[in-house]
């Protein structure tokens, strides 16, 4: 089962690489069977505003990185996405990215983990709406980081035993949806 690992902040300084690092290197720990990650940096994808002639549901993709975008997309099983919370809501960096596509998307369970002024609870909810009209099933496997403020000081994020429980978890929720 490959899971991506969707780093929904471009930002200088961001935060969501640092989880992302986590969350890949603990997957690896916890050494749950059949379970791979990928990072999926959209700053590194550098996807522009979408801006097509089609719907993205059409499954027309008549930009030039759409196609590139779709098929990185399908080939994933599940995915975890990591949004700071901008303003009440998640990055648009990240709507965009989830905007580009439309049935590659569908029928793939996700997992969220949101961090920002109320531990990023409004952003994955907005997340979650979505996800859910783009057909992404929702086990209900969320992470809300607390105190991310004060623990953003380090190179590394360094989660806790709450933190480390609750992603065990979240991939156990991950891998069952999927296999289902």
């Amino acid at each position: 089962m490959l899971i991506y690992i969707i780093v929904g902040s471009v930002r200088e300084g961001r935060t969501a690489i640092k989880v992302a690092n986590w969350v890949q290197q603990a997957t690896n720990q916890l050494a749950i069977e059949q379970i791979q990650t990928e990072i999926i940096d959209l700053k590194q994808w550098n996807l522009p505003l979408f801006a097509g002639a089609h719907p993205p549901a059409s499954g027309i993709y008549d930009q030039p990185k759409q196609q590139e975008w779709a098929d990185k997309i399908a080939a994933a099983d599940a995915f975890i996405f990591i949004s700071p919370e901008y303003n009440h809501g998640y990055s648009p960096a990240l709507k965009n990215a989830l905007d580009y596509l439309g049935k590659e998307w569908q029928g793939k369970p996700a997992a969220y983990i949101g961090y920002g002024a109320t531990n990023g609870s409004r952003s994955i909810s907005q997340i979650r709406q979505v996800a859910s009209s783009l057909g992404i099933v929702d086990p209900n496997a969320v992470m809300e980081i607390r105190d991310i403020f004060k623990r953003n000081k380090e190179e590394n994020f360094e989660a806790n035993e709450f933190e480390v429980k609750g992603l065990k978890a979240m991939l156990e929720k991950l891998q069952k949806y999927h296999s289902a």
